[in-house]
């Protein structure tokens, strides 16, 4: 399973448009961007983005990317536990 990331349209004007264009690029994940992620407060305060749900966001564009690719780690490290999980019972 992909991870997803999604992006909001309102919250390009913090760089947020360079590092979609990149993930677009990446075929390990999934992208979507958005009109509206309903953050708002967020949004004009931070770069941010969702991944798999969960709102990641950073003070600056490099620190988000290095966010996205940590909460990326993580969630594949849970799910690699689940399955194992799953398959000893």
């Amino acid at each position: 399973m992909k991870p997803i990331i999604e992006f909001c349209s309102s919250n390009m004007h913090h760089g947020t448009d360079r590092l979609m264009e990149q993930y677009e690029l990446d075929p390990d994940v999934e992208v979507i961007e958005y009109g509206c992620l309903g953050n708002c407060g967020e949004c004009y305060l931070f770069p941010f983005a969702m991944v798999d749900g969960e709102i990641v966001s950073a003070e600056s564009v490099e620190e988000l990317e290095t966010a996205i690719r940590e909460k990326i780690a993580v969630s594949a490290a849970e799910r690699a536990a689940l399955d194992k999980l799953i398959d000893d019972l």
